[in-house]
């Protein structure tokens, strides 16, 4: 992921920017001003091309996959009684979040790792403003990109379903809002994925952050006693989305959707804010 040549942009569209309105009133660049040179960074790189094809094919492709092989006449009774049409359309978050993770590491840990970071705060020396920068940038495109596959993931893998296999429809209750958090939580893991690069400052140890928090956590938490195991889980992001999903058939001990949502939000609020923090106190 090269980034120099990004940097130097992103410097320069700043200094000319400053001629033209770029600057606030106090001789700071302004917040819109950085995120149009986030956005220019974000845009202009091919991983992030890259990770977005392979989002659409894993969200799309995998409903495909798992709704289209469903048969009813196959299907135990024990299946058919926990089978949601709505929560299945969703199989391929299970490689979008990770895939969102990682962009969210990428956005800020390439910087740190080329060196072009003193570029980009030579630029911009308000570190904390050029993290919220990054973040407006990266959580508008991710959920932008997310709540548009969760869709069509949503309407390719209901198409795919023949009778008597049981369909949702937008307008039951539940479902469109299942499909709305299927959207969102991609862009709130990267933005908790930014937050850990902004911690860590490498890109590897970033990952193996994001990657612990999706899926080696429940591994951790699995010996323990089921009543502390059903406790813990319900507060873990990957579950919390997954019970979040389910719309025929709701899950037992699971947290209310929106207070899910809610503490996801503050997962990656205390994320971005602990990289501010250490953005600030740490130098380049």
């Amino acid at each position: 992921m090269t980034t120099a040549k990004f940097s130097h942009g992103a410097a320069s569209r700043g200094r000319s920017a400053s001629g033209c309105g770029g600057r606030s009133s106090n001789g700071g660049y302004s917040l819109r001003t950085v995120a149009q040179m986030e956005w220019h960074k974000l845009r202009s790189v091919r991983s992030t091309w890259y990770i977005a094809a392979v989002f659409a094919a894993g969200m799309i492709g995998l409903a495909l996959l798992v709704l289209g092989q469903q048969n009813h006449a196959q299907m135990s009774a024990a299946d058919r009684a926990s089978f949601d049409p709505t929560s299945n359309s969703f199989t391929g978050l299970l490689l979008a979040q990770l895939l969102a993770g990682i962009l969210g590491v990428l956005t800020v840990t390439t910087e740190f790792s080329s060196g072009m970071i003193r570029a980009t705060f030579a630029a911009v020396p308000r570190r904390q403003l050029v993290l919220a920068a990054k973040a407006a940038v990266l959580g508008t495109a991710t959920l932008v990109l997310g709540e548009i596959l969760a869709f069509c993931a949503f309407l390719a893998g209901q198409g795919t379903l023949k009778a008597p296999v049981p369909h949702a429809t937008l307008g039951q209750p539940g479902v469109l809002r299942a499909v709305l958090m299927a959207g969102a939580y991609p862009g709130l893991i990267a933005l908790i994925g930014l937050g850990l690069g902004a911690i860590i400052r490498h890109t590897a140890g970033a990952i193996c952050a994001v990657v612990t928090l999706l899926f080696l956590l429940p591994l951790l938490i699995a010996p323990l006693g089921a009543p502390i195991r059903t406790a813990a889980v319900r507060f873990l992001p990957e579950q919390m989305a997954a019970m979040s999903l389910t719309a025929l058939k709701p899950v037992s001990h699971a947290l209310p959707p929106a207070l899910a949502l809610g503490l996801l939000c503050a997962y990656a609020a205390a994320a971005l804010g602990a990289g501010a923090w250490a953005l600030a106190r740490r130098d380049v």
